[in-house]
């Protein structure tokens, strides 16, 4: 098996191999439940009752509560010693107590000042409870039906609030740190809200989960006002699919994955365009920090965020269509306005590398800092959208990220779960990123990202506000002043080549392994570590060294293709700087791709002569590089389904294979400038018939006996000196008639033009020098 037929095998089984990783890629779980369906959406957003409390829970520690409550304002100290004396008397020592007291809706519950680890429901399950059948989840934890929670309330939640209607628990201190809810690190949930309208919590704190503190589940209709939630294995709030919802006031920090997750919100604006009639969930006036990502919406649809403030985590929001089983997807109508997110840098991957994260959760030190990353997340980033639609992101601060401001990026179908062809390509479109102040803070001072855009290229009708500074790509579709107003705008099926291999390199993430994927600088790479460096550096070698050895064997005395190989090389080296992380939001890249692309359209003139083919294959993929130059740089080229990225790697193999080819056959000598008309004459050749076709000069050129044998030419004597095209003077395989790199028709070195040559005898076609 020859050589090429080798080559084009393995790169045929390498790109095999990459779309087999692509559609295969794992379907990592950031939530799994049991299958739960929207409301019907009758319920309303319920209001917050200001009456006396129906149920009281409180410790019977009278020393610990004063202390409590001794920096209370006098009015507050006053009501609560008044409720202390009423719980004292008829009140319970657990929530969960209280709980399960309700007999009715729209009750409330008034807990009071004190800690609370509600031990009747920490010890692990036995019995019945210790054996249900239900499927587990990748975390390990069962997926258990709403009949099972009710069977065993307390294998996963510390306090289990199933089938309650208008139920309010709220808190009696003077902030939400007064009244703690522990689960210790011994449940998945520390309170969990399932099939409950109407439920409001307020004015406590829960923490120290294996999953998440505050867990609202198929419910029309609930309220989150001035609750803190922290060090959880993965979120603080998580309330899903669910409608009528509001989060106000609330914190959430030291979360292994978000600390506001209004995860498949109630769908109701699917098919709808950026005007709707209501929104699903609301979320003002609530800070999130110090967590993976402060605000996470998988489905998160028809989700209204604003005035909220998310900073100092690894992402500050993020909408996604990446995790199967929840439904809603893809996700759309997601609407951020007036929101403070900055200085979300914070790199938490460290923890995973040391194995901290991999110790029982009590361990990991989460009360001093530790967070356990449960996905792949960006650091240094504002806001991601990872496969959603129809989002708007609108006057807000965006500010002081390392990495980028807005991150876009497709998700195809299969990675949900779906796998319907025409769906493939259902996200990323109509993505509004307008009127937003970035890099400067409220006061103006500037605090600038390192860029504002990262986008893989895939999707229609998103579009970003003109003001923009450094991206990537350069060229990005400009937003009108009224929703839906885009110029420049492209519609492209797929991303960028090289953005799609980062994600699917950086997408290799395992917490629970400890398996960070090497190449990706999400989890440290720098310099030739990043996978967008290494395919660059790749290509450029690949590339140099084709064009380099179609030169030499071919066109090495050819000055156009001289200057065209040098320009090459250089901007091949700029595509290698260019793919660093300092230089890619530059003009770097585009000059790169510029330069690269007049190599080969040098070249393909270059070669017209003798390949045909090869030099109009050649020009076609200078064309194309200089187009995809443009698209990046100019103007995104409107009415193509495809990168010109994408056109120009496709074609770039062939031309690979073919350069190769090209230059290892058997062919005419390096030829220099064609030769004046005298110099014509002189040579003894004068018209059309004394020219050789490319056929003929191959076989004038091939050194098998078989066919040089014919006409050739005695050895010359070694005593007498060199003739013109004959002898060690001559450049090899130079036909009788060719000028040698050196310029004079085979001259001696440093011999003047025309001194003791003589010029050749014409010879019959396919005759060969010897």
């Amino acid at each position: 098996m020859s050589w090429t037929r080798r080559f084009v095998l393995a790169l045929s089984a390498v790109l095999a191999t990459l779309a087999a990783a692509l559609l295969t890629a794992p379907g990592a779980q950031a939530h799994e439940e049991r299958p739960v369906t929207f409301p019907d959406g009758s319920g309303t957003v319920p209001k917050l009752r200001t009456g006396e409390p129906d149920l009281l829970v409180c410790k019977t520690d009278r020393t610990a509560f004063e202390s409590r409550i001794s920096r209370f304002p006098e009015t507050l100290k006053t009501r609560n010693r008044t409720l202390y004396e009423r719980c004292a008397r008829e009140g319970y020592r657990h929530l969960q107590q209280a709980v399960d007291a309700v007999d009715r809706p729209g009750l409330t519950i008034a807990i009071l000042p004190g800690l609370y680890e509600e031990e009747p429901s920490l010890p692990v399950p036995t019995g019945a409870c210790a054996a249900l059948d239900a499927p587990k989840s990748s975390l390990g934890y069962q997926i258990l039906s709403y009949e099972q929670q009710r069977q065993c309330p307390h294998n996963q939640n510390l306090v289990a609030i199933l089938g309650k209607k208008n139920l309010q628990i709220e808190g009696t201190g003077a902030s939400r740190l007064d009244v703690v809810i522990d689960a210790k690190y011994r449940k998945l949930n520390a309170l969990r809200a399932d099939g409950s309208d109407g439920v409001y919590f307020r004015n406590f704190t829960a923490q120290r989960t294996t999953f998440n503190s505050l867990y609202v589940l198929a419910a029309d209709g609930f309220v989150i006002d001035d609750v803190l939630t922290r060090w959880n294995d993965e979120y603080g709030f998580l309330t899903f699919a669910s409608d009528h919802g509001l989060y106000k006031n609330c914190e959430s920090y030291g979360n292994g994955d978000s600390g506001i997750y209004p995860g498949s919100a109630s769908n109701i604006n699917d098919g709808r365009g950026y005007d709707v009639p209501r929104y699903s969930i609301e979320i003002t006036g609530c800070r999130s920090h110090h967590n993976m990502v402060g605000y996470s919406g998988t489905a998160g649809d028809s989700v209204w965020v604003h005035d909220n403030e998310f900073d100092h985590n690894m992402g500050g929001a993020s909408m996604d269509s990446a995790f199967p089983g929840h439904p809603g997807l893809p996700q759309n109508h997601a609407r951020f306005e007036r929101n403070l997110i900055h200085d979300n840098n914070e790199n938490y991957y460290p923890y995973v590398a040391d194995g901290t994260c991999a110790k029982p959760p009590v361990d990991r030190g989460y009360e001093q800092g530790v967070v356990c990353p449960q996905i792949s997340m960006p650091p240094g980033t504002g806001i991601i959208t990872a496969g959603g639609n129809w989002n708007l992101y609108e006057d807000n601060w965006v500010y002081g990220h390392q990495r980028t401001a807005f991150y876009l990026n497709a998700v195809p179908a299969f990675i949900r779960g779906e796998s319907a062809w025409g769906k493939q390509t259902d996200t990323s479109h109509h993505n509004r990123y307008a009127d937003n102040h970035l890099g400067v803070d409220k006061s103006g001072t500037a605090r600038p990202n390192r860029t504002d855009v990262w986008w893989d290229g895939q999707g229609s009708g998103n579009c970003w506000q003109p003001d923009t500074g450094a991206a990537s790509p350069g060229a990005l579709p400009d937003c009108g002043a009224r929703r839906g107003d885009v110029s420049g705008g492209a519609d492209r099926l797929i991303g960028e080549p090289v953005k799609l291999a980062q994600l699917l390199v950086c997408a290799d993430y395992n917490v629970q392994a400890r398996r960070l994927p090497a190449g990706c600088d999400w989890y440290g790479a720098r310099g030739l570590q990043r996978v967008e460096t290494q395919l660059a550096l790749g290509s450029a070698l690949v590339l140099a060294l084709a064009g380099f050895a179609l030169w030499w064997r071919r066109l090495r005395g050819n000055r156009l293709a001289g200057a065209a190989t040098l320009i090459g090389l250089t901007g091949l080296a700029l595509d290698v700087a260019g793919s660093t992380l300092a230089l890619t939001p530059t003009a770097v890249p585009a000059l790169a791709l510029l330069l690269t692309g007049v190599w080969w359209t040098l070249l393909g003139l270059a070669l017209r002569p003798t390949r045909p083919v090869l030099a109009w294959t050649t020009v076609v993929l200078g064309a194309l590089t200089l187009l995809d130059a443009f698209d990046k740089a100019i103007l995104m080229v409107p009415g193509i389904p495809l990168s010109p990225a994408w056109l120009r790697l496709l074609l770039g193999v062939i031309w690979v294979l073919w350069a190769v080819v090209a230059a290892g056959s058997r062919g005419p000598a390096p030829s220099g400038p064609d030769p004046a008309p005298d110099a014509t004459q002189a040579a003894g050749t004068s018209g059309p018939e004394s020219a050789q076709d490319p056929a003929q000069a191959d076989a004038a050129s091939d050194p098998d006996p078989a066919h040089a044998q014919a006409g050739a030419t005695p050895a010359p004597d070694p005593e007498a000196g060199p003739r013109a095209g004959t002898g060690p003077s001559a450049a090899p395989g130079t036909a009788s008639g060719a000028t040698a790199p050196g310029g004079a028709s085979g001259a001696a070195p440093g011999t003047a033009p025309g001194a003791g040559v003589t010029p050749a005898e014409p010879r019959p076609h396919g005759e060969a020098t010897a």
